[in-house]
């Protein structure tokens, strides 16, 4: 059984574990005030192209986006988001938990832009209702696609203009930046957005998350609202190990590629015969649409999750590839698929 369920069934890059074990019995300083936490943020700020912005490692995407919508949010304000945003769908009601209403937008691609926010403030004008603040996006999205710097410069310009906050969940930055359609940096991003983060827990790392806080009105005392929520590790070197592993190179960008690679692999097996997509992804998240009888079949030697019910007789299944999945693997899918067909 070989499993395109998701991109984090593996453990580590093996540079970072030999990373870990040289380091094993080095005395640091604690809560990411090490040596290697400090040298992996100012490696980091490199490759973003920039000195001023801040800079946290912490444990997963859930836990990002929890300590940082809960920071930048007054008590009364509230996160806009795409219907299949993580932070609605895939977050056990996290958001809510702190007392912010997360509202939601039916969108066909998993991407929001002007139009989506602007619905969302025409309906919320009164003090009786919660106040939008913040527009929480995915790159890429939850559904595979990605956001175009167009895109992104138009979400960007009419958050300045409404003041709100926009705050991108860069849990799989990696694959959409090395995506074949992508035309965004970092310091794009970094130029665009108010706050975002870079994953590492789909990328190769053990565990742990990028958090970029670009705005200053939302850095003060951050680290307080860490330590509060649960999250400033007393290992912080941990996190700064893997991330100083991953940005002293490019090998987090080589990760991505190699994920993305695999994914255009099997994209161009699964398009050759013959089938259609859910969703136009260019990243490591396939979302093919198939019989219910070869679904049956192909589950027999592989893992992976069905993600909606298209009609009576078809599947649209997803299909993840990762910075480990192996060529074999992902020609043997193909192959399979089209033995199963010729049947």
């Amino acid at each position: 059984m070989y499993s395109f369920r998701n991109d984090y069934s593996e453990g580590a890059h093996p540079r970072i574990l030999e990373a870990l074990v040289n380091t094993n019995l080095i005395q640091t300083e604690g809560y990411g005030e090490d040596i290697y936490t400090l040298e992996a943020i100012e490696n980091i700020k490199n490759h973003i192209g920039s000195d001023d912005v801040q800079i946290h490692l912490i444990s997963g995407g859930t836990q990002v986006n929890l300590i940082a919508i809960s920071a930048f949010l007054r008590p009364h304000e509230a996160a806009i988001t795409a219907s299949s945003g993580h932070i609605a769908v895939h977050e056990t009601g996290a958001i809510e938990a702190t007392g912010h209403k997360v509202i939601t937008v039916d969108v066909s691609d998993g991407k929001l832009n002007p139009s989506h926010i602007k619905s969302v403030l025409d309906v919320h004008t009164d003090e009786h209702m919660v106040k939008p603040k913040l527009v929480y996006i995915s790159n890429s999205t939850e559904v595979g696609t990605i956001y175009s710097k167009k895109e992104l410069y138009e979400l960007s310009t009419f958050c300045r203009d409404h003041n709100l906050i926009l705050f991108m969940d860069g849990a799989r930055l990696g694959s959409a930046l090395c995506s074949y359609e992508n035309d965004l940096k970092l310091n794009d991003i970094k130029a665009l957005v108010d706050a975002f983060y870079i994953g590492g827990t789909k990328n190769g790392a053990l565990l742990g998350e990028v958090l970029v806080i670009v705005n200053s009105d939302l850095k003060e005392d951050f680290r307080y609202h860490i330590k509060q929520k649960g999250a400033l590790l007393a290992k912080g070197r941990l996190l700064g190990i893997q991330f100083k592993e991953l940005f002293k190179d490019d090998l987090f960008f080589s990760l991505a590629k190699h994920a993305n690679s695999m994914a255009d692999i099997l994209r161009g097996g699964i398009e050759k015969a013959g089938f259609t997509f859910l969703t136009c992804s260019p990243s490591n998240q396939l979302f093919p649409v198939l019989p219910d009888c070869l679904i049956k079949e192909l589950e027999k030697k592989y893992a992976f999750n069905t993600w909606a019910k298209i009609d009576d007789n078809t599947t649209a299944i997803r299909l993840v590839t990762s910075w480990a999945t192996e060529e074999k693997a992902v020609l043997s899918f193909i192959d399979d698929l089209k033995n199963l067909m010729s049947r």
